[in-house]
């Protein structure tokens, strides 16, 4: 018993680190809590880029053929995202960066829901669309839930989660961002009052 007393005092440190890297291996909250220190040290953010010169206009809609239906049922018409911002978030409850980023793209949501001129698509993946709603019931968040009525067009979504894109108002990509990011700095919402002020 001596012998363990001493072991433990002079490896005190290391079980407890032991310890805390097991619980985030295990644990996807301690998981999500870990990575959103990360992000929020500004590592990890995305900004906006400037639009690309091309002479097509139509070619730029990049949200055509996304098809999306809400808790309800119902499809949303993507005609109603023509002159907007439109912020796309594609995730599921599984995933512990998607989990490490909602807050920040609660704390967007927070910012922008009334504002006419932006539309939010946060897009749950999860193979059971009550995991996702549970989720967000659970921690409280008010996003839209939505789920795929159909193919994501590849412009949009690849495989990889989180993955969050946003349009301008002439449907053009902006941000097209794999992996966990803070959507909740001053400059990030600086760069979307820029994309509202713009003309379609």
């Amino acid at each position: 018993m001596e012998n363990l007393k001493i072991w433990l005092r002079k490896n005190g440190s290391t079980v407890v680190l032991t310890i805390l890297f097991i619980i985030i291996l295990v644990n996807k909250d301690a998981k999500a809590w870990l990575m959103r220190q990360v992000a929020s040290t500004g590592i990890l953010n995305a900004s906006i880029s400037e639009p690309k010169e091309t002479q097509n206009t139509s070619a730029k809609v990049s949200y055509a053929g996304l098809m999306l239906k809400n808790e309800e049922g119902k499809i949303t018409d993507t005609s109603a995202l023509q002159n907007k911002v439109v912020f796309i978030n594609f995730w599921a409850s599984w995933c512990p960066p998607c989990r490490a980023e909602f807050p920040s793209v609660q704390k967007l949501y927070d910012r922008y829901k009334n504002n006419p001129e932006i539309v939010f698509l946060t897009v749950n993946l999860d193979d059971n669309a009550a995991l996702g709603k549970s989720y967000l019931k659970e921690k409280g968040f008010t996003v839209p839930f939505l789920t795929p009525a159909g193919n994501i067009p590849d412009a949009l979504y690849s495989g990889s989660l989180p993955t969050t894109v946003v349009l301008d108002k002439k449907g053009e990509i902006r941000l097209h961002h794999k992996g966990l990011a803070d959507y909740s700095k001053d400059s990030f919402y600086k760069q979307i009052d820029q994309l509202l002020k713009q003309n379609p």
